[in-house]
């Protein structure tokens, strides 16, 4: 993948012009309530340099998954009460059902620049996910200017973020993405020595890409979460209960051996923390990595392989992070993401952590200011990991 020069909001004039962002205002609502607004406040930045250059900025979002339907539930209705809150000017929401109707082009045609509107739920239309062209001409209808600022869902061709692009002429990334680019695209590709990856979750099968490519370019490759049992039983150990992908076994041999060919330092468990159940409350102890009791199953990496982790990053000048140690969802069993998130709050080396569960563990443990980069998007995330082009990102013109 070579390195990506795309255009963003700084090169373009957007005054007296009429703006269509796709951001990702795919946020959780209880009852109607926001719960967690990290998406809307991340978005805020593009939006207010659009809202100060004199451009008419309207807005697109998807919300959860209505399958094509209106679902009133899953409406951004919400979100425009919000985002009026937190840019301090009114926010008007067009409530169509099908998206681009009467009252999106009634309300596009009053804009006065620097004006907003947020259009309805893109998913509310079953063509959004299948980039159906008639959906994409009728969003490109509302703009002159198409900016992307939605790296969650980067990695799909729908039409509000892929579509239409082919029916403007000017197509840009906004802030968010050109920070997605810059870290995990370009930082990744052109990294500063020595490189770590550490990659955790629980199946090496989500992660055989991940694996693949990272090992053409780091300097040490580090293996936690459910994943590192399947590797432990194909060199001949005892994994007791612990997580197993016996389809997998062959795979992780042949990344040990990819490993050694070039020259990378893989870094396996030597002890992990098993349990005798499931559960929080189960009974624990400190085994050696390969002797996991029967009956028992492995639900963290062990303190000595903690302690090892930590000290890889130590030396590291850049270091991505994709997936938790262990099952940290749980107090009793976080204490090796804790570690490791904590070894990477106090390092220098520049930090990239891969979006969902390792983004949550190092929010909920109070280290994401730490972090030079936290990924807004898991799947889209792994997918630039894998060396992939993202459809979201090639839609947008280069410099």
């Amino acid at each position: 993948m070579a390195a990506l020069n795309k255009k963003s909001v700084d090169d373009i004039n957007v005054k007296g012009k009429r703006v269509l962002v796709r951001c990702d205002f795919n946020v959780p609502l209880q009852d109607g309530k926001i719960t967690d607004e990290n998406r809307i406040v991340a978005a805020l930045p593009t939006i207010k340099k659009l809202i100060a250059d004199g451009g008419k900025v309207i807005l697109c979002s998807h919300l959860g998954k209505p399958k094509g339907e209106p679902k009133p539930e899953l409406s951004l209705a919400p979100v425009a009460v919000r985002l009026s809150e937190l840019l301090g000017q009114e926010v008007k929401f067009a409530a169509d059902p099908e998206v681009v109707g009467p009252n999106a082009k009634a309300a596009v045609e009053a804009m006065n620049d620097g004006d907003v509107v947020l259009l309805e739920n893109t998913r509310y239309r079953a063509e959004e996910t299948k980039n159906g062209e008639a959906f994409s001409k009728e969003l490109a209808s509302l703009c002159d200017v198409f900016v992307n600022d939605a790296f969650g869902t980067a990695h799909r061709a729908h039409c509000s973020n892929v579509g239409v692009t082919q029916y403007v002429d000017t197509a840009v990334v906004g802030y968010l993405m050109q920070k997605e680019i810059d870290f995990l695209g370009n930082a990744v590709e052109n990294p500063e020595r020595p490189f770590v990856a550490i990659l955790g979750g629980s199946k090496v099968s989500s992660k055989i890409s991940v694996i693949n490519n990272l090992l053409e370019k780091v300097d040490t490759l580090i293996i936690g979460g459910g994943m590192c049992y399947t590797f432990t039983k194909a060199q001949g150990g005892n994994v007791g209960n612990s997580l197993l992908e016996e389809d997998y076994l062959q795979y992780s041999l042949d990344m040990i051996k990819k490993a050694e060919e070039k020259g990378v330092k893989l870094l396996l468990p030597v002890d992990a923390v098993a349990a005798d159940a499931f559960s929080n409350d189960a009974n624990t102890k400190v085994v050696a990595q390969n002797e996991i009791p029967d009956g028992w199953m492995g639900l963290d990496i062990g303190p000595e392989t903690a302690k090892m982790y930590a000290e890889a990053v130590k030396s590291a000048k850049t270091v991505v992070w994709n997936g938790p140690m262990g099952c940290f969802e749980m107090p009793k069993f976080a204490d090796g993401t804790k570690t490791v998130a904590e070894a990477l709050a106090n390092t220098d080396a520049v930090t990239i952590i891969g979006g969902g569960d390792s983004a949550a563990a190092v929010n909920q443990l109070g280290y994401g200011d730490k972090m030079t980069h936290i990924s807004t998007g898991g799947g889209a995330s792994l997918e630039f990991l894998e060396g992939k082009e993202l459809p979201g990102v090639a839609a947008a013109n280069d410099k």
